[in-house]
């Protein structure tokens, strides 16, 4: 084990922004704690005794879309909804052991038990010429937790703790995006049991695919042809449209804007993008994950204001590898939205959405967002 002060990757020289511990599990998992800088931590060792860690489950290629599904079907065995009293993402008690040994922690990044990626590969995965091919599903799943309180939400957390949080998404991108196997760096994090949340305590996900993302080989599709179309990159207008219009905007600061998309697909959806264009959170300066930490809590407090309960996922674009078709078109970005339509009903994916990728949305985007601007 040892701890290390992490910089930041943006441009310059920058101060240490975290102290970064890194110890392991029981299993062999890798274990990360993440606190102020300076800060002097001696990990407790596990004292679980776990079964060795899992093989990679399968990739298989599809050859009509021509994208890869993952098949592990040793996720039917995780802990669904468990206790307070016997919660896996909890600081270890003497009658409950976890996967964070330490009895207290500020952040901790783990590697998870119950992975749809696992394993190294020589290279990210590629089909093989045949008409159904399957590979070992290789790359990384990891859970963060962002705060030991089992009854939080990340809207509760303070800016300087949102901050340490970024740090951690960022240094964890780096890390994993170095690997021979990874192509794409996805974080995010969701917010009620409506949208799928199998673990009650605050906690999010990162996961290192060794292919790119559909989502984002479609959107780099389309800036690459926009930038052949028009000789400027799509999300630099995009953003400088939404800012000029005014209408879908959320909230802003010096360094980032918040809107609802103009094509909204969900009844509310903000996207949050910096005002100067950058790949990843790696990319990011000291001042910009600041200005970050206060407006990402801002924009969560309003969605948390539209209804008593405003489940959600929040997810990280990040460009893929350097020479990857598209990359340096690529724009981080955050996408906000919840499947909550009223405070009694939810937005089901309906046939022409859950079968044709056709969605209709129930709420007009300019109203969506001056509803959010009234929140606070």
């Amino acid at each position: 084990m040892r701890s290390c002060d992490i910089v930041s990757y943006g441009t310059g020289v920058q101060p240490a922004i975290a102290t970064r511990t890194d110890a392991h599990l029981a299993d062999g998992r890798d274990l990360f704690y993440y606190d102020p800088p300076g800060t002097q931590r001696v990990p407790p060792p596990d004292r679980r005794e776990l079964p060795p860690q899992l093989d990679p489950g399968q990739a298989r290629f599809d050859p009509r879309t021509g994208e890869w599904v993952i098949v592990a079907t040793h996720r039917q065995t995780r802990l669904l909804l468990p206790a307070a009293d016997s919660c896996p993402l909890c600081p270890s008690t003497p009658d409950n052991l976890t996967e964070v040994p330490a009895s207290e922690y500020a952040v901790a990044v783990f590697a998870n038990r119950f992975p749809a990626l696992a394993g190294v590969g020589a290279t990210p995965i590629e089909p093989d010429g045949t008409l159904l091919p399957v590979v070992p599903a290789v790359g990384r799943c990891e859970v963060i937790c962002f705060d030991p309180r089992h009854d939080v939400r990340f809207v509760d957390l303070s800016v300087d703790q949102v901050r340490l949080v970024v740090d951690a998404w960022a240094d964890r991108t780096a890390a994993l995006s170095s690997r021979p196997d990874v192509v794409q760096v996805y974080c995010f994090e969701n917010l009620g049991e409506e949208i799928g949340v199998t673990q009650r305590h605050p906690h999010g996900q990162i996961y290192a695919y060794p292919t790119v993302a559909p989502r984002t080989a479609r959107m780099l599709r389309r800036a690459v042809d926009y930038r052949r179309a028009h000789g400027t990159n799509l999300f630099d207008d995009l953003v400088a449209i939404e800012v000029a219009a005014g209408e879908r905007v959320v909230a802003a600061n010096e360094a980032w804007v918040a809107f609802v998309p103009f094509a909204a697909k969900w009844p509310f959806e903000v996207h949050l993008y910096p005002r100067v264009r950058v790949p990843d959170l790696p990319s990011l300066g000291r001042a910009e994950r600041e200005s970050l930490s206060q407006i990402y809590i801002d924009v969560l407090r309003r969605f948390g204001g539209l209804f008593d309960s405003t489940p959600y996922v929040a997810a990280w674009h990040q460009a893929p590898r350097p020479g990857t078709e598209g990359f340096e078109e690529s724009a981080l970005h955050l996408e906000l939205f919840t499947n909550r339509r009223s405070p009694t009903a939810l937005k089901y994916p309906a046939g022409t959405e859950a079968g044709m990728d056709m969605f209709s949305n129930d709420v007009v985007p300019e109203e969506a967002a001056q509803r959010l601007r009234g929140l606070s």
